[in-house]
């Protein structure tokens, strides 16, 4: 029996989950070549919230932080998490940028691409699983795992059949918001292998304190692939510790192949010093590091309950928390059970905050629910209740088409809409995701002038003026 493969985490979820995907590239690159030789399966790097951040807060160019780990990780394969037809943005894009923003993925260097859809409709994911086959990158298809009534697992075997019949070369299991227990994901990991003959993979976070235990359970039941963090950026929010879980399988027939247990403690040391650096910046809070159970009732993620507290933060009313956490899987029920993953958790996070906080239900609705009520986003596991239909969006129709069918090719338009700044191909793509950030982040890189010199031999990055 080979022995369970490992995904890291660090470079894109761990800082995601626990200091708001504020790693910079500077960071990454001195440990880099290290990391390369630990023996990971895959690293995931891109994707996620990575983009957005990039640009909008550590004003870098996410594509020049792919190209530069791509030239160091040399024996290890790059990953990226992508939201199917809403790719890395927050709406669904036509498919024209679909396909050119997966063939520039692969080309700058990512192998695999997990590929899942907030509703887990087939029809949203259909089209970057052939695109992603069709530019020789890997295709995962990522299961949005929730519990309801519908949700259970010959809804998720059948589901994952359906993503093997589209082409998926694997299958992940994607629990977001670390509610899969360890049982349930052992008859569902048996289940499952029963049914596929693809790789599956098995995505947690330890946001409720159980992960490690889910880990086991499914490795012992046939997973093929977990997802872990490098301890000072593990736990918490984020994934269970890689070194841990390693250590835990010493003396099984789990235990990794190829695994350099010595060079990993060396990559965690490297790690130590920037989660010091973190703290004292004050961008690794204590809130992201515990364990809530709530999580497991709610089945809110860890950072769907900050924005919860933000949200009411702002308007005064925090000491309406507990309210609105029970509000949540209410609206949730309301509208077809829909896996609490972005865009759904923040859309049913706010609505809920509405409810609780004007005093009634619905009273007001964010154009993004009237569109998810529309059939806008795709199709709910269950259908949306006539009453709630038409409290949120009265006699408006509701397509069956898939969504991206009503949506024109945009590619030329976009190119011509930023001619003026255009400096690469990639620039169209970054423009499609968030165009006013985008059009900000350009017109600081053309006052700059920079150019970023990654030196790996004396592990400086400076910038240089050109």
């Amino acid at each position: 029996m080979a022995g369970v493969k490992i995904t890291e985490t660090i470079f894109r979820d761990a800082h995601q989950s626990l200091i708001a995907t504020r790693m910079q590239t500077k960071d990454m690159l001195p440990i880099a070549e290290k990391m390369d030789k630990v023996g990971f399966h895959s690293l995931e790097v891109w994707g996620g919230a990575t983009f957005d951040s990039c640009l909008r807060f550590l004003k870098e160019d996410p594509w020049d932080r792919l190209r530069a780990l791509r030239k160091v990780f040399k024996n290890t394969k790059l990953q990226m998490l992508l939201r199917g037809q809403n790719l890395l943005g927050y709406k669904h894009y036509p498919d024209d940028v679909v396909e050119e923003f997966i063939k520039k993925s692969i080309e700058n260097g990512i192998d695999i691409i997990r590929i899942f859809d907030a509703l887990n409709d087939i029809r949203n994911i259909k089209k970057s699983i052939e695109a992603t086959k069709k530019y020789g990158g890997h295709a995962q298809g990522a299961i949005s795992y929730t519990v309801s009534p519908v949700h259970n697992v010959e809804y998720y075997v059948n589901l994952a059949m359906e993503m093997e019949k589209v082409g998926a070369d694997s299958i992940c299991i994607k629990d977001m918001s670390g509610i899969l227990t360890p049982y349930v994901a052992e008859k569902l990991v048996k289940e499952l292998k029963k049914k596929i003959s693809v790789p599956l993979q098995v995505h947690s976070h330890f946001t409720s304190g159980i992960a490690n235990q889910t880990y086991m359970k499914a490795i012992e039941a046939g997973a093929d692939i977990i997802d872990t963090a490098m301890s000072p950026l593990g736990m918490g929010t984020s994934q269970p510790a890689t070194e841990s879980m390693i250590a835990s399988l010493k003396d099984s027939p789990y235990y990794p192949d190829n695994i350099d247990f010595d060079m990993l403690l060396e990559v965690s040391d490297y790690f130590k010093k920037l989660r010091e650096k973190y703290l004292k910046e004050g961008l690794l809070k204590d809130k992201v590091l515990n364990v809530d159970v709530k999580a497991l009732k709610y089945q809110v993620p860890g950072g769907m309950l900050s924005n919860l507290a933000s949200q009411l933060e702002s308007q005064g009313a925090i000491d309406k928390f507990d309210e609105v956490l029970e509000e949540v899987p209410k609206v949730r029920e309301d509208l077809g059970f829909p896996p609490l993953v972005t865009p759904m958790s923040q859309m049913v996070g706010t609505q809920a905050v509405f409810n609780v906080v004007l005093g009634e239900r619905y009273k007001m609705v964010p154009k993004e629910i009237k569109n998810y009520v529309k059939g806008l986003y795709g199709k709910p596991a269950v259908p949306i209740k006539e009453e709630i239909k038409k409290k949120i969006i009265g006699n408006e129709e509701v397509i069956t088409c898939r969504p991206a069918d009503l949506l024109e090719p945009e590619l030329e338009k976009l190119k011509d809409e930023i001619k003026e700044f255009i400096e690469q191909d990639e620039d169209v793509l970054t423009y499609a995701m968030f165009p006013q950030v985008a059009i900000e982040f350009f017109k600081h890189r053309q006052s700059q002038k920079y150019k970023i010199d990654y030196n790996l031999l004396n592990e400086e990055y400076k910038v240089y003026p050109v």
